[in-house]
């Protein structure tokens, strides 16, 4: 019995119900989990978009996985805006923030010239 028990002592601060501190931390982790989940998903422009259903362009999930791939991997070498090829389209990304700025389908990015962009990725 070294030490002294102390009853009816107050405590200064707030003080919430432990059922509310628990979904307050749920609620934090769940954030920061979807946050995290948005970094890394692939977004496309409304004009990507709009390209990409005129020209007849559809990616499947699993091919969508691997030019994301492709994106994380351009970013950890420092680019910002990169050329990306895969099969017969060509899509110029904005790296960091993850969002496909256009596409072009095979016959409509032979003859061009890509312009502002500091790197190119080929998607095997």
């Amino acid at each position: 019995m070294a030490d002294a028990m102390q009853i009816g002592r107050l405590y200064h601060g707030p003080s919430t119900p432990i059922g509310a501190r628990k979904s307050s931390d749920s609620t934090r982790q769940e954030t920061s989990f979807r946050e995290m989940l948005n970094d890394r998903v692939l977004k496309f422009s409304h004009h990507a978009e709009v390209r990409m259903r005129q020209r007849g362009i559809e990616l499947q999930p699993e091919q969508l996985t691997r030019i994301a791939s492709a994106i994380d991997e351009a970013e950890a070498k420092g680019a910002k805006d990169s050329l990306v090829m895969f099969r017969d389209v060509a899509m110029i990304v904005n790296v960091p923030s993850r969002t496909v700025v256009t596409a072009l389908e095979g016959k409509a990015a032979q003859g061009n010239v890509f312009t502002q962009i500091d790197s190119a990725v080929i998607v095997t």
